[in-house]
């Protein structure tokens, strides 16, 4: 598997409202995108820093994968993404070089990205998403 660039860093943050402002007066970065997916009950806000996103997390929902990580850990990385080609075949790649996958097949995410995670416990602790742009 040969990744093609780092899609983005996931950040959990508690509040987007208090979050966006920062990035934007400190960094001098411009929110493009604010988006909610209910699915995964997480409201999301985009910069760009190069090729590379940040992706800040809200989470909808306590109970939902954003919130349980905030009440465990508290704000900060969440997961790094890795833009790659074909998703379903890397998956299937990882899984017999004995990978544990959280997905077994692409879901929708932000963006209208495909994604799949990789389980912590198989990447050192980092908890690790690809990334693939749907076929159009």
């Amino acid at each position: 598997m040969e990744p093609t660039h780092i899609e983005h860093i996931g950040i959990a943050v508690e509040s987007l409202e208090e979050a966006i402002p920062f990035y934007e007066k400190t960094f001098g970065l411009k929110c493009y995108s604010v988006e909610e997916v209910k699915d995964q009950k997480v409201k999301t806000a985009f910069f760009k820093v190069g090729q590379t996103k940040i992706e800040l997390l809200e989470s909808t929902d306590p109970e939902g994968p954003i919130g349980k990580f905030l009440e465990k850990k508290g704000q900060g990385v969440h997961h790094i993404a890795f833009a790659v080609k074909d998703l379903p075949a890397r998956l299937e790649e990882l899984e017999q070089k004995d990978v544990k996958l959280i997905d077994r097949t692409p879901r929708k995410g932000a963006e209208g990205l495909n994604i799949a995670f990789l389980h912590p416990k198989s990447t050192f602790g980092v908890l690790t998403e690809l990334c693939e742009e749907p076929v159009k």
